[in-house]
């Protein structure tokens, strides 16, 4: 199992959320989009509708259509409900229940750096757990550890 810490530096969670979203679809796996707030939720399937003008991402919120169809789904807690292997923490927030999947991306800013740097430090002798940090540079995103 992997977990990829994304560590928001120079653009925000609109911009970086979309693209790795994107990445995951184009690799033809299914995603858990996890936010504990519901108006964060609300506004992600915002931003997943209206990101780009040339681009599609087919999602729907957790109970509002039918979980098992959606590619990508928004949902309050780490469930596989859509039969995903991916699972992107959104809101900063690490989630044991994460490690049921086979991948997880953690995305967090500055005010979630020292919660990250807890979640990173728990996971270091947990078997089976693959850690990766990015960071954004100036080119893009470069792994630290």
């Amino acid at each position: 199992m992997r977990v990829d810490f994304y560590h928001l530096t120079r653009q925000p969670l609109a911009r970086v959320l979309p693209r790795l979203v994107e990445r995951v679809l184009a690799q033809g796996e299914r995603l858990v989009i996890v936010a504990g707030d519901e108006d964060q939720r609300a506004a992600l399937d915002r931003l997943l509708w209206d990101y780009a003008a040339e681009s599609f991402l087919p999602h729907a919120i957790a109970g509002a259509m039918d979980d098992a169809a959606q590619p990508v789904l928004i949902a309050e807690a780490p469930a596989p409900l859509n039969a995903a292997r991916h699972v992107m923490l959104a809101d900063g927030v690490w989630r044991d229940e994460a490690l049921a999947f086979e991948r997880a991306f953690h995305l967090f800013d500055e005010a979630a750096i020292a919660a990250a740097r807890a979640a990173w430090r728990g996971l270091a002798d947990r078997p089976g757990v693959e850690r990766r940090y990015w960071k954004q540079g100036e080119k893009g995103w470069e792994q630290a550890a």
